[in-house]
């Protein structure tokens, strides 16, 4: 089982963002954790101990908090790892300070990971960055002296601002960081964010995420998933395994027991019953569709153990025209940006 924790505290609201984030209330950071406190030992009480092979700490930006608000949060699930469990914080660069590094690394997180976006200066302004490229390498710089040996770094691509040029000099940079994982998102222009509808923002992402993937693959990331690169990530790969997860704090999802859980969308809300959630049951079609949606959009594949009788029907003939591969009984997609077509084709659900 995973474990995912969310801080919404952000110093700034990035443009582009549509994640669950506040700006301006770490006056509430005291109470906020009290609660993820007793979020977290409710659903381990309620799931009878259970053992977790992955922990992430996400946002938000976990970095704008003090490292000593953690650790209680540690004591708590501590017990209940796996011993070779791996533990990621996300952080900005700039908020990411060599104390805030040590102080998380001594709790016991063992992989960091950072929003850098971009090293332009043009463009992180564009997307509302609070940080330069500067920045960025201090940070690498931080985390390995405070004794991270997994780092990864955020890119963002497809904005007006990106040529193959740029994107190259991109993906030179985080190769020159020494780090050991590279997430590439292509820009979207999500409902209810500044960048809504802002269509002048956003170049053919398909045009730029082919050449993306195969430069990022020749300066020796491999791919793994649709934006993941590099030495694989236990938690983002269990996401698409389709690996049952307790979610805990304001906005966050869990899943387990064919159940969504969702705790409250407000922070206040949450702070007063976090361990209030709205139940969505999950139907085997449902649980079916999901597996074939994140299986074709990674190496974790699609079990035909899983499919009802219509869908691996399609799949034995994607997979006898060559479309897609077959082997130890399960189906992989062998180009990921094609992922969601072959996956509407096999679960026929356009």
């Amino acid at each position: 089982m995973l474990l995912y924790i969310h801080i919404p505290f952000c110093e700034s609201k990035c443009p582009y963002c549509n994640f669950g984030s506040v700006v301006g209330e770490k006056s509430l950071a005291n109470d906020y954790f009290n609660a993820l406190c007793d979020d977290l030992n409710h659903q381990i009480k309620a799931l009878k101990n259970p053992k977790f092979s992955s922990v992430f700490i996400g946002g938000g930006t976990p970095s704008v908090i003090d490292f000593n608000f953690y650790t209680k949060l540690f004591e708590i699930f501590k017990p209940f790892l796996q011993e070779d469990c791996e533990i990621t914080a996300e952080a900005n660069p700039n908020s990411a300070s060599l104390a805030w590094l040590l102080g998380m690394r001594n709790l016991g997180v063992n992989r960091i990971s950072f929003g850098a976006q971009s090293f332009f200066a043009d463009k992180l302004e564009m997307l509302g960055r609070t940080h330069g490229a500067n920045d960025v390498k201090i940070a690498v710089q931080n985390a390995k002296i405070a004794g991270f040996n997994d780092i990864n770094v955020d890119l963002i691509y497809s904005t007006r601002l990106d040529n193959k040029k740029r994107l190259e000099k991109e993906i030179l940079s985080i190769k020159e960081l020494g780090v050991t994982h590279i997430s590439a998102y292509s820009l979207t222009l999500e409902e209810n964010t500044p960048f809504a509808k802002k269509d002048e923002y956003k170049k053919d992402s398909a045009y730029f995420a082919k050449f993306l993937i195969s430069e990022i693959e020749k300066s020796g990331f491999k791919q793994y998933e649709i934006s993941n690169f590099g030495k694989i990530c236990k938690h983002n790969l269990g996401y698409w395994q389709g690996d049952e997860y307790i979610g805990v704090g304001a906005y966050s999802v869990g899943f387990y027991d064919k159940k969504r859980h969702y705790a409250a969308k407000n922070l206040k809300d949450y702070i007063k019953n976090p361990t209030l959630k709205e139940v969505e049951n999950l139907s085997d079609r449902d649980l079916m569709l999901e597996h074939i949606f994140l299986g074709a959009r990674s190496i974790a594949g699609i079990d035909k153990n899983r499919l009802d009788e219509s869908a691996l029907k399609n799949a034995e003939f994607l997979a006898k025209s060559k479309k897609i591969s077959q082997k130890n009984g399960k189906f992989y997609v062998k180009n990921f940006l094609l992922a969601d077509e072959i996956a509407l084709f096999i679960s026929n659900d356009s």
